[in-house]
């Protein structure tokens, strides 16, 4: 009988993590084994051998892999060999579905050498365990790698791709993030630019104007790249947005924020905030933490400042709410022709539940911007003065009206948290040689049981005194910190004389416009400022203006 003619394609492959396994199972090796197999072989005519060096078993849609299952459905070659299963695929499903389907469907005979497996004869029971088996090792090597990185990732070491615009990697350690000194820069003026009140899609104008090219054209101008792997090298609102949700520019690495579902897939999902690998202080920031936090304020509140058609700018944007309903006001801009042929343009703000649905949700409560822009003008400097006067009086006033506890009763807290601190010290080693003296027998065990509930119900009841202490203690802390940074801010605008968005990110959480009311045929607009780190200050100005009045 005449052995029938095969025309038959040789399958090698790699993937990375084989690498780390030596000769045994290289490109070349595997090329050469079967080289040798096939022209041993009578009727078997080498056509083309397929390598995929690189790619994981688990992956079907390997380059080569393609071509060759094409090659075979097109009837160019009718065998296909490989060294093992595990070179063919490491998904037992995926192989049984080629192995006991789709060959035979389409007349092409398939040969494992190593494994012993040829699907024109009758020796394939083994197969099914084998490709299981090799499914294992998979999966076992892909949670090994996911382990390694894990730890590399907690212990703070850079493991992305690609350095976070404004950084490269450190030559020495691939793992450590440099600045930049050609893209930090630029970095600056982004977060700068948020800070003064600009928008994402405004930066990235003002940078593509001026030629800078964006993150991903930048790195490939560097490292080489086509046209097609640049981009069109042009900022965009989202980069603009995603470069400053980025942590690496204060300093702090944050990894882990996406992953696999499983082995079997490359689909990548996010996953959630609690999950992600936050360590901190592992490089040089380029942003320092106070211009960080004025940029997530600006971004939590989506600050959008408004053009007019004059080319002014609405620097109230995203600030000013309604004082009754909470509703954000809403913008109005009024474009006059005077008798002279001259333009002047005025503005207004209004209560956006009454714009929207009109009397039967809210009243007007409609303020000119003239004179908005006045009254918080004269807010901030009043308030700038005093501070220049007195900080440490404008200080401790602040702090006795928003704080729960005066000055008198810290100071007892503090005492009163000391003594409780030596009491608990000094109950653990009663507890503990109670429990010495019960196990020499020195106690009976009554005694032991009637002692131990005494001391157990004092110390429970010293230690949730003692963690309110510390609770009341530390907000008293950071009450004095957040008025001290309000007046180290403030004291800078005693001279102010206009207003810009920038000023007003910088000093103002929040604007409440009340309702107008009419005093001697006045107009009066009742506006509630809102400063950032200290809210509504104006109780203690008004009493500490009354003492300087007493006092002159």
């Amino acid at each position: 009988m005449i052995p029938k003619a095969y025309s038959v394609g040789i399958y090698a492959r790699l993937s990375k993590d084989d690498e780390r396994s030596g000769e045994s199972v290289s490109i070349e090796n595997q090329k050469a084994i079967l080289t040798q197999h096939v022209e041993a072989q009578t009727g078997w005519v080498l056509h083309k051998i397929y390598v995929d060096d690189g790619w994981s078993g688990t992956n079907f849609q390997r380059p080569s892999f393609q071509k060759m299952l094409a090659d075979a459905k097109d009837g160019v070659i009718n065998l296909i060999i490989c060294k093992d299963l595990s070179r063919f695929g490491r998904n037992y499903i995926e192989v049984g579905q080629f192995t006991d389907y789709i060959f035979p469907t389409i007349g092409c005979r398939f040969v494992a050498l190593n494994d012993s497996v040829d699907t024109i004869h009758n020796n394939n029971d083994i197969m099914p365990y084998k490709n299981l088996m090799n499914e294992f090792h998979s999966r076992d090597t892909s949670k090994k790698v996911r382990t390694i990185l894990k730890a590399r990732a907690e212990s703070g070491k850079f493991m992305g791709s690609f350095a976070p615009y404004g950084f490269r990697k450190n030559p020495q350690d691939k793992h450590q993030l440099i600045i930049d000194d050609q893209t930090a820069p630029v970095v600056r003026r982004i977060f700068a630019m948020r800070c003064a009140g600009k928008g994402y899609y405004a930066i990235a104008c003002a940078l593509n104007e001026d030629g800078i090219i964006a993150p991903r054209a930048a790195w490939y101008a560097e490292h080489g790249g086509s046209s097609s792997t640049m981009g069109t090298g042009l900022w965009s609102s989202s980069a603009i947005k995603l470069l400053m949700q980025n942590e690496a520019y204060i300093g702090h690495m944050v990894q882990g924020k996406q992953g696999k579902v499983s082995f079997k897939t490359k689909k990548i999902v996010k996953k959630d905030p609690e999950d992600w690998i936050r360590v901190e202080n592992t490089h040089e920031p380029i942003i320092d933490q106070a211009t960080w936090d004025q940029v997530q304020r600006i971004n939590a509140r989506k600050h959008r400042p408004k053009a007019i058609s004059n080319g002014s700018v609405n620097s109230f944007a995203g600030l000013l709410y309604c004082a009754d309903c909470g509703s954000t006001m809403r913008y109005q801009s009024k474009k006059n022709i005077r008798k002279d042929g001259s333009v002047e343009y005025s503005a207004l703000f209004l209560c956006g539940s009454y714009s929207r649905s009109g009397k039967s949700a809210c009243t007007a409560h409609i303020i000119q911007e003239k004179a908005l822009t006045q009254l918080v003008l004269e807010d901030i400097r009043r308030n700038a003065v005093l501070v220049a006067l007195d900080e440490q009086a404008v200080i401790r006033e602040i702090i006795r009206q928003k704080s729960s506890i005066e000055a008198s009763d810290l100071a007892l807290h503090r005492k009163e948290l000391r003594h409780l601190t030596s009491r608990l010290a000094e109950l653990d080693k009663l507890i503990q040689c109670l429990y010495e003296d019960r196990v020499k027998g020195t106690v009976p065990e009554t005694v032991f049981h009637s002692l131990m509930e005494k001391y157990e119900q004092e110390r429970l009841g010293k230690k949730e005194r003692a963690t309110l202490l510390e609770q009341k203690i530390t907000e008293s802390r950071q009450d004095w910190s957040n008025v001290t940074e309000w007046a180290n801010i403030i004291k800078r605008h005693t001279n102010l004389e206009s207003l810009n968005a920038e000023t007003l990110l910088e000093l103002i959480d929040r604007i409440e416009i009340g309702a107008a009311t009419v005093e001697n045929n006045q107009r009066i607009c009742n506006i509630t400022v809102y400063y950032r780190f200290v809210e509504n200050v104006d109780l203690s100005m008004l009493k500490l203006e009354a003492d300087y009045g007493q006092a002159g």
